[in-house]
Order: C-alpha cells, then structure tokens, then sequence
C-alpha cells in the first residue's frame, strides 16, 4: 500500500468502527443499563466484582478494575468500588496452571475469593475458552452472580451466565473495540447509581 491507500483504508476502518458503534448500541444499551444496576445492587450489598479474560481481555479485565477502585474520571471524587482483576497475580496465574492446568487458572481464584452475593463478570470475544467456563461452573458453586461481555454469537459462556452482553461482529478487532467501550459506560453507569451524581 502507498501512502495515500493507507489513508484511505485507516479512514474507512475508523468509518465501520463508527457505523457499526452507531447501529449496535441501540440493542445493547438495555442490557448495558440493566447489568449496571445489577453490580450496584451487588456493591450496595456489601458485594465485589471478580473480573477475568485472555489475552486482550485480560487487559480489559485490569483496566475495568482499575476504573472501579480508583475512578473513571475527575469529575467523580468518590469511594473506591470493590473489584478486582483475576489476571494479574502471575505467581497465582503461573502456580495454578502448573499445578491444576490453564482451564483452573480463574476457577482457582474464583473458589478462593468468591462467595454468595459477589459477582464474576468475564470478557472473551468468542466466549468458548474452557478456564472461563470452568470460571462460571466455580463461581455457581460459590452461589455467585455471572455475566459476560462477549462478541459474534456469545460462544458456549452465553447459554452459561446469568447476564451476558453481546456484540454481534465477527471481527475480533471491532468487539475488543466495542467491549472497552462498553467497559466505560458501565463503570460510568455504576458511578451515577451509586454517587447519585
């Protein structure tokens, strides 16, 4: 590619991303609002969130919890939330899959960690890795809430949680896209819930 198609191709990606954020929102706002309630009513509860993912979503999983415990903006001078990412601890991560295996790396935690009241919320783009699965089987056992944000169809997580959003794109780009955005409108939905500003 020459410059000028780089251009061109960097200016309709940004075009898709814009028109498919345009026409998505529209389906997963409800749900958007109504998980949001759900985790203020489980904060209000005396309850945390449990956030896990892969690769990218691992990311999302650190960057939601970062927003919870310290804030999304200036703007908001209020409490921390309590959240926390259940990808960050490698010694965790690596003694868990060495020991039990990569599929217990977040059920491990989630046993540990997790109890009645709290919420397990994971982000996957195809929502089949088996270690969220064996997430969401763990925290049942724990009698905890599930949700999901996920992409494409949902995968084997959707048919598994007790609240999933869903954003319908093949494109794994476009979900990861989408998924931290949604990330932001729900931390600032929980924000407004909880400080009532």
């Amino acid at each position: 590619m020459n410059e000028e198609e780089q251009i061109q191709f960097v200016v309709r990606q940004a075009k898709d991303s814009a028109d498919f954020r345009r026409t998505a929102i529209e389906s997963l706002s409800r749900p958007l609002i109504d998980l949001a309630h759900v985790i203020t009513g489980i904060i209000g509860s005396g309850g945390k969130i449990m956030i896990c993912g892969n690769g990218g979503s691992a990311a999302d999983s650190t960057h939601m919890a970062a927003e919870m415990i310290v804030r999304l903006t200036a703007e908001r001078n209020r409490q921390p939330l309590p959240a926390v990412a259940l990808t960050t601890d490698s010694s965790i991560l690596t003694a868990a899959g060495n020991d039990f295996g990569f599929d217990e790396i977040f059920a491990r935690q989630v046993r540990g960690l997790g109890k009645m009241g709290d919420m397990l919320l994971m982000i996957s783009t195809s929502g089949n890795s088996s270690n969220l699965i064996r997430a969401v089987q763990a925290a049942r056992e724990q009698n905890m809430v599930t949700a999901a944000l996920l992409g494409g169809q949902g995968g084997k997580l959707a048919g598994q949680v007790d609240r999933k959003i869903v954003i319908p794109h093949s494109s794994v780009q476009r979900i990861q896209e989408e998924q931290i955005f949604l990330i932001h409108l729900l931390v600032e939905l929980i924000e407004g819930d909880l400080c009532g500003c």
